[in-house]
């Protein structure tokens, strides 16, 4: 009867969890069915016309709306506190009730322990290898006498299924800042910089630049011409090269426009290379603010790049000495020590605070008055990721 079809309701998460497993080639196809079904009801369509689309009949699409209708609350908890769960659960619910049958052919305990392996670093287990594979990790519970014997087709399952991934490895380093709430104002500055860079570009003009180096490049020349491609061949290059030493990429990526602009190649990465690479940057477009977000590489807080920094915002500001500190008694020189004013000033190169020029402000404003407005230069940085 008309009406009485179990209302299906599905959030943005869950729809896209569906559609990939309704167009999965990999997918069994009765789950690939199944979420068909349930996104043609989310759609407001009856079971009849649902049925003849999918190739059954009205009382078996109701049955899954109802079974969608039922399991959504836990869907939803899925979502909110295991979202990397959701996969599974939705490819659970869609899957057949459990049946009787034959025991499983491992039991919960083995399969705990051939995770607990996985977990492990191989050179625990006396294995010269950085990662697991799925034959070592064969092997490997099998020698323990975990198991009998196992393919490692089901190895990759239990990994899936635990979301475990032993082959991958991602790179990460420790922050060497030891108090955590000077470290949480320093995310929050680089991350407050990102997140202002779009207004100042649009009322400014303001280019926010990402600088870093990518250092031991091999310069390699091919010995030979590459041959062009031919049908039924692709563009063949020459095996053999000669080397001639390595090089150093110095790039810029503009945060709001998202591209990479004004890069530098060379033999070295030094105080002098890295000065010449922001000059030329700058020059791309003189008229506007830049600001720079930086490591703390010794080259991106050099005397040289202060200098060059103080040149082009304020050349008539002294600078002091190197190392000596600020004190009351001269207001007016600008410090080369870590120094983190709470308001910023015309002049900045804080790579996190390791530089702040902090004039007398009564000088400022007679100095600006008698001359042009002096551009503006933010070189800033943050912890090291």
């Amino acid at each position: 009867m008309p009406g009485k079809a179990a209302r299906v309701v599905v959030t943005e998460r869950q729809q896209s969890v569906l559609q990939e497993f309704s167009r999965s080639r990999t997918e069994p196809r009765v789950i690939s069915q199944r979420a068909a079904i349930i996104l043609a009801a989310f759609d407001g369509r009856f079971n009849e016309d649902i049925a003849k689309e999918v190739g059954l009949n009205r009382m078996q699409v109701g049955v899954w709306r109802r079974r969608w209708r039922d399991a959504w609350d836990e869907l939803c908890r899925f979502e909110c506190l295991e979202p990397r769960k959701l996969r599974s659960a939705v490819r659970e619910m869609l899957s057949d009730a459990p049946r009787s049958g034959s025991p499983g052919t491992f039991t919960a305990d083995q399969v705990c322990q051939i995770v607990a392996v996985a977990c492990e670093p191989p050179s625990q287990s006396g294995r010269p290898i950085t990662h697991w594979t799925r034959k070592e990790l064969r092997d490997e519970v099998i020698r323990r006498g975990i198991v009998e014997n196992i393919s490692e087709s089901q190895v990759g399952r239990y990994l899936r299924e635990a979301a475990l991934q032993p082959h991958r490895r991602k790179m990460w380093i420790n922050t060497k800042e030891k108090d955590p709430e000077v470290f949480q104002q320093q995310v929050e500055a680089v991350c407050r910089t990102y997140l202002e860079s779009t207004g100042r570009f649009e009322d400014e003009g303001t280019r926010t630049v990402c600088c870093d180096e990518m250092t031991g490049i091999q310069a390699l020349e091919r010995n030979a011409p590459d041959q062009q491609m031919q049908p039924d061949q692709p563009t063949r290059q020459e095996f053999e090269y000669t080397r001639h030493g390595t090089t150093t990429l110095i790039g810029n990526w503009d945060v709001v426009q998202g591209m990479t602009f004004c890069e530098t190649m060379g033999p070295t990465r030094t105080e002098q290379d890295f000065v010449a690479h922001v000059r030329q940057t700058v020059q791309t477009d003189p008229e506007v603010e830049w600001i720079f977000v930086l490591d703390r590489l010794n080259i991106h807080m050099s005397a040289g790049l202060v200098e060059w920094v103080a040149e082009e915002c304020e050349p008539d500001r002294p600078l002091g000495k190197k190392r000596q500190s600020r004190c009351a008694a001269e207001p007016s020189h600008a410090s080369r020590v870590p120094v983190r004013p709470e308001t910023p000033d015309p002049i900045r190169v804080p790579a996190e605070a390791q530089l702040v020029a902090q004039p007398d402000r009564n000088r400022v404003r007679d100095h600006h008055a008698k001359s042009a407005p002096p551009r503006k230069l933010h070189l800033r940085g943050g912890p090291r990721r």
